[in-house]
């Protein structure tokens, strides 16, 4: 069954089984307060159910449209940033500056990854290429993590080199324009990510909010300067890397929890719910999500009382058409269904569903 095929019946499921989709997150609690407030800029989610995009195709050129945007106004940002680094000799805009360029530069694999994630699976490669989308999240992680090395090394440096600063007002100028360029990529790379459902594009957004902040840590770098602490710039360079790594960690999470095949708990509750809601099925016996890039794939074990092969057919393409809505990144999902008595040989079934 494709994709339009499920958007067909929509009108009809919901006429027939009116229902919301929940966005409790079944028990997969998160942090509150002041805590959660960092928690939701740093490790946000990395889908939005309520706005999910249900075309693979239009899903990757989303992709595609926020790395090309993101990618000209962090290398706007990062040019100008450079030029007043060469007439201030800030090392911590510096540190900035090699920040937002490295996070210019991680759009280039990510695109190259979207692009791939587009191939049609081969022989070799028999669930297609969406998992280079997760391994460029990887270089995503290796690239921030090089830049606070950089950074830290160049402070270190500046405290037994210092040099005098100059055009500070530039410097804090710099860095507003820096954190504004930064914090409108993350925006947008973030909301795109989830509304697709790409960790690596949602991580490249949470790599730009981290420059974003590590720009007005240079502003008050500048400011501690003026006030006549000389030190306030290589410390503020240091304070920027060790940021960067502890920040890191988030991403580093998310990205290797899909490459371990690991799912939202979220996600797995409300397939279960939409399987559980369908008329005819008992229970759900066995279920199976993972990310594959953006995109979704699974397989089911339904219980259902009939033995009739025409009447579970039905039930398992209900089934099909209640998981399309409650999980719109979904592309592929087997359906099994078993009856709960004795049937003769070659009643039991296997229904495949791909959504693609």
């Amino acid at each position: 069954m494709s994709a339009p095929d499920a958007g067909h019946h929509n009108d009809e499921l919901e006429h027939d089984h009116p229902h919301d989709h929940d966005h409790s997150h079944g028990g997969h609690s998160h942090p509150t307060g002041i805590k959660g407030f960092f928690y939701g800029l740093f490790v946000p989610h990395s889908h939005d159910a309520a706005d999910s995009i249900d075309d693979a195709l239009e899903a990757s050129t989303q992709g595609v449209r926020a790395l090309k945007i993101s990618l000209f106004v962090l290398l706007g940002t990062t040019l100008l940033q450079f030029v007043v680094v060469l007439i201030s000799g800030s090392v911590a805009l510096f540190a900035d500056t090699i920040h937002n360029f490295s996070d210019a530069l991680t759009a280039i694999p990510l695109w190259v990854a979207f692009a791939l994630g587009r191939r049609v699976a081969t022989k070799r490669y028999t669930y297609g290429f969406g998992r280079a989308e997760d391994l460029a999240g990887l270089f995503i992680i290796a690239v921030v993590a090089i830049s606070a090395v950089v950074a830290a090394y160049q402070s270190v440096e500046r405290f037994f080199n210092p040099q005098p600063l100059h055009n500070l007002w530039w410097v804090i100028a710099a860095g507003l324009v820096g954190f504004a360029g930064n914090e409108i990529v993350a925006i947008y790379r973030i909301r795109v990510g989830s509304k697709i459902g790409s960790a690596a594009l949602v991580a490249d957004g949470v790599h730009a909010r981290i420059d974003g902040f590590t720009s007005l840590a240079v502003v008050i770098g500048a400011g501690g300067v003026m006030l006549g602490f000389p030190l306030a710039d290589p410390v503020v360079g240091l304070l920027i890397s060790a940021a960067i790594i502890v920040l890191l960690w988030g991403t580093v999470r998310s990205i290797g929890r899909r490459l371990m095949d690991g799912i939202e708990p979220e996600l797995l509750d409300r397939a279960r719910g939409a399987l559980e809601r369908t008329p005819g099925v008992l229970s759900v016996s066995g279920l199976q999500l993972r990310w594959i890039g953006h995109r979704l794939q699974g397989a089911a074990t339904i219980i259902v009382a009939d033995t009739a092969l025409s009447v579970a057919e039905t039930t398992a393409h209900r089934a099909e058409l209640e998981l399309a809505q409650a999980l719109p990144n979904l592309d592929d999902m087997a359906i099994r269904t078993v009856t709960t008595s004795p049937v003769p040989f070659g009643a039991r079934q296997s229904h495949a569903h791909h959504t693609g």
